[in-house]
């Protein structure tokens, strides 16, 4: 199943709503390298494992 990080679903300065979906290692890694780069997050196995189990299931599209 398809994972989902929002960036809405974290307090934020910035207001930030990025939203990041896709296949679950994908969506970790890109997920990770926003926060370092946009949020000032580092980014170490640690925190890849704290967005890991912050990730939701991505609804069905409707069709």
């Amino acid at each position: 199943m398809r994972k989902v990080a929002d960036c809405r679903e974290q307090p934020s300065e910035m207001n930030c709503t990025l939203t990041i979906s896709g296949e679950e290692d994908e969506v970790v890694r890109a997920a990770a390298e926003h926060a370092a780069s946009v949020h000032g997050h580092d980014d170490t196995p640690e925190f890849r494992e704290e967005i890991r189990g912050m990730l939701k299931d991505e609804e069905p599209a409707m069709h």
